[in-house]
């Protein structure tokens, strides 16, 4: 689902708005992962710490009932990884790990 800031911005309430520009200081997150964060109830980095990326992964496809892009979960990995080490990895960098599992 491709979303423009522009588009997300206007849609978001002005306590969503603040909250969606705090979580784009995070590595890894622009405005449409911001945005899908928001969707899960992410307002904070610290709302991340202990939650499981495949979960959230799972949480999304079923509010879009169709399953986002593989990619999306090296992201939502990345970005539950800096809340819970505050070290900065590129999301790609999760990739292998998920293919791996995946049996690929």
């Amino acid at each position: 689902m491709a979303r423009r800031k522009d588009d997300i911005a206007r849609a978001l309430g002005d306590g969503e708005r603040v909250a969606w520009r705090a979580l784009q200081t995070m590595p890894n997150v622009g405005p449409a992962t911001a945005h899908d964060l928001l969707r899960l109830g992410i307002r904070r980095p610290e709302d991340l710490v202990g939650r499981d990326p495949d979960a959230l992964y799972g949480e999304l496809a079923a509010l879009d009932g169709a399953p986002p892009d593989p990619c999306v979960r090296d992201v939502l990995a990345a970005v539950v990884s800096y809340a819970e080490t505050g070290l900065p990895t590129p999301w790609w960098h999760f990739t292998p790990q998920r293919k791996a599992r995946e049996g690929r």
